[in-house]
């Protein structure tokens, strides 16, 4: 969630031609960019958004994340509309932060990384000295930073042990300079969801694929571990999120025994178990408990919208629904005295913010309200939610942003050229939040944007999950054919004008496209993206090399490894005749530099034109605003010269 492309403007940058080393960026074949690119992007790179973290113990205030610099830091917000305080000042962003309930706000537990490589490090940060003091080793891949109840422990999962396994860790806070103990050696993807409420155990999950997983209960004291629901090991389930309740009681999201991930109930005991939703048809996107595990709440994905519950959780009655305009919920949190939920949201027209509702009124109070870079909101445009036929007949849903009567002087004029926007994962989901970089594309380059959520997409059933899965996998991009169909079909949209682009899988797809409907388009535009299967999990990380062959297939298996090189870009990159733009963070762990490298080498060699950046400090995709500001304003020449001409 923290991703959502804060930005502010560079006025001017020599960008030449030639390969050409601009502070951490390198530029290879890059034209110089004008003023005028950087004076049209100024102000969209000037909005960002807030994102709660936590409620202060004592009830009076709340951490946020934000930026008013270069990355994302911690902020403190004392009541609602108050001042944003700063508290961290890293080069690198700050992802997570929460307070010891112990210490009261005296100082706070965070996460964070270095240039992008995802190692990320837990930290305690002291308010009353300013100094960050580290709790994990410096190294190795350290998640799911979970504070007990009482303050007096953390746990967290490391792959400190070998680099590819997830193992739990606890750090007994009582004990001066005592070092986190392993409590568990594990195999594969493991995170820990939450404290038990004595906290004597941990509720683990262990992630195979989005369609496999598993939830465990972890003694703290004696390592044994035991499993939750033992549906989970006799057939494929989805687990989602999950947090004890009362008396042991376990609430999570599965979707067993159904197309949906619906919220239910179990005794880790006997095993009896009850779906609470049982006639939902959307997924259940987060579950959270109230620290007196009197109090549940949960968020709905209704088609790429959000709708947030509370109920008591000893009542069989119906939950209530909390009042709120339409948009994106994430981060659900309870404050100390289980009487208000902190959560963050967004819409299309509006950046993320924090809020927080009263649990005995439902009554909803907005913390903060980002700035848009001086941009009047009522510019913003909001998508409409279509859907179009694909080849077997399936139906494909997509948001279109499409320009505004008003709108400037070459956003009016008809028919509009059209971006495709193809999201990453593959399992993730377009959905109706924020971007400015959306809102740059609509409003000043005229340009209509299409967000499509083809095949293979979360939010639609596990059956809509597994459609492009190994050997299907081109079946997705066979949708964006008849995406570019549907487009040829609409009066205000220009058919002869259509640009791809996209990032990490998404990067993939664009490359796809253009090999598959190079004649349909006129340019293509990715970043991170994935230009071979084979090379792509030969070298991605260790820890997430199963991960990715669960949804891929094995390239270790001669005949999947003969259908990856068939599908892959690079065997085909001879028919990318179109201008293509790439661009690539050198420490990414998921999509290694190499996916890129070889792409524009393949592509160039066959006579291809490519704009090629790369940031040295970066990962998968630029969170630093000086790199997102220079990729801005590179993609907004790329399309202004490719696109609209």
């Amino acid at each position: 969630m923290l991703d959502f492309c804060p930005m502010i403007p560079i006025y001017f940058i020599p960008f030449l031609l030639a390969t050409n080393t601009v502070g951490t960026l390198v530029l290879d074949g890059i034209p110089e960019i004008p003023a005028r690119i950087a004076a049209r992007t100024a102000q969209y790179q000037n909005a960002r958004g807030a994102v709660f973290l936590d409620f202060a113990p004592d009830g009076r205030g709340m951490l946020i994340a934000t930026r008013f610099a270069d990355t994302m830091q911690v902020h403190f917000v004392a009541a609602p509309s108050a001042a944003r305080t700063q508290l961290t000042f890293f080069r690198e962003p700050v992802m997570n932060a929460r307070f010891n309930p112990k210490v009261g706000t005296s100082g706070f537990y965070f996460t964070h990384d270095r240039g992008g490589g995802e190692k990320f490090q837990v930290s305690w940060f002291d308010r009353k000295t300013g100094r960050a003091t580290l709790v994990t080793d410096g190294k190795s891949r350290n998640e799911s930073l979970t504070v007990s109840n009482t303050g007096d422990a953390i746990a967290f999962t490391s792959t400190r042990r070998n680099g590819v396994d997830f193992d739990v860790y606890h750090l007994d806070r009582t004990t001066p300079h005592a070092e986190p103990k392993r409590v568990k050696k594990l195999k594969g993807q493991w995170t820990i969801v939450d404290f038990s409420p004595d906290d004597a155990h941990l509720l683990l999950k262990n992630y195979i694929s989005i369609n496999e997983s598993s939830l465990h209960l972890l003694n703290v004291e004696s390592g044994k571990i035991s499993v939750v629901d033992p549906a989970g090991l006799q057939t494929k389930i989805s687990y989602g999120e999950a947090a004890f309740g009362p008396e042991g009681v376990v609430f999570f999201a599965s979707d067993e025994a159904s197309e949906y991930r619906r919220l239910a109930a179990i005794d880790p005991k006997s095993h009896r178990k009850r779906v609470i939703t049982p006639d939902l048809t959307w997924n259940v996107a987060h579950v959270v408990a109230s620290p007196d595990r009197k109090w549940l709440a949960y968020v709905t994905n209704e088609g790429g919208m959000s709708a947030l519950f509370v109920r008591a959780t000893d009542k069989q009655d119906e939950p209530r629904r909390v009042e709120l305009p339409k948009g994106v919920i994430g981060g659900l949190r309870f404050d100390g005295a289980s009487t208000r939920l902190g959560f963050s949201m967004s819409a299309a027209n509006s950046p993320w913010d924090a809020y927080s509702v009263d649990l005995s009124s439902l009554a909803v109070t907005r913390w903060t309200e980002s700035e848009v870079g001086g941009l009047s909101p009522d510019r913003f445009v909001v998508p409409e939610l279509i859907s179009f036929e694909s080849f077997d007949g399936r139906k494909i849903p997509a948001w279109v942003y499409r320009p505004r009567d008003g709108s400037p002087r070459d956003a009016a004029k008809k028919p509009h050229p059209v971006i495709i926007d193809i999201h990453g994962g593959p399992e993730a989901q377009s959905l109706a939040w924020f971007n400015p970089l959306t809102q740059f594309f609509v409003n000043e380059l005229g340009a209509a944007v299409i967000l499509p959520n083809v095949r293979g997409s979360d939010g639609y059933g596990k059956t809509y999950l597994t459609l492009d899965n190994a050997e299907k996998r081109e079946d997705s991009v066979k949708d964006i054919g008849k995406l570019l169909d549907w487009v040829a079909t609409q009066s205000d949209l220009d058919a002869k004008r259509v640009a791809v682009w996209g990032g990490s899988y998404g990067g993939y797809m664009v490359l796809a496209s253009m090999i598959h409907f190079g004649d349909r388009l006129k340019c293509g535009a990715e970043i991170v993206g994935i230009s071979n299967f084979v090379t792509f999990l030969e070298n991605t990380a260790g820890y997430r090399r199963n991960l990715r062959r669960a949804e891929y297939g094995n390239e270790s298996d001669s005949k999947m490894r003969e259908i990856l090189l068939s599908i892959s870009p690079t065997t085909h990159a001879k028919k990318i005749t179109k201008p293509l733009f790439v661009a690539q963070g050198l420490n990414d762990p998921r999509v290694p530099a190499s996916e890129a490298e070889q792409i524009v080498k393949t592509v160039r060699e066959n006579g291809g034109a490519v704009w090629y950046m790369l940031a040295k400090d970066e990962g998968h995709g630029f969170r630093k605003k000086k790199n997102r500001d220079a990729f801005i304003n590179t993609l907004g020449l790329f399309f202004e010269t490719h696109l609209l001409k």
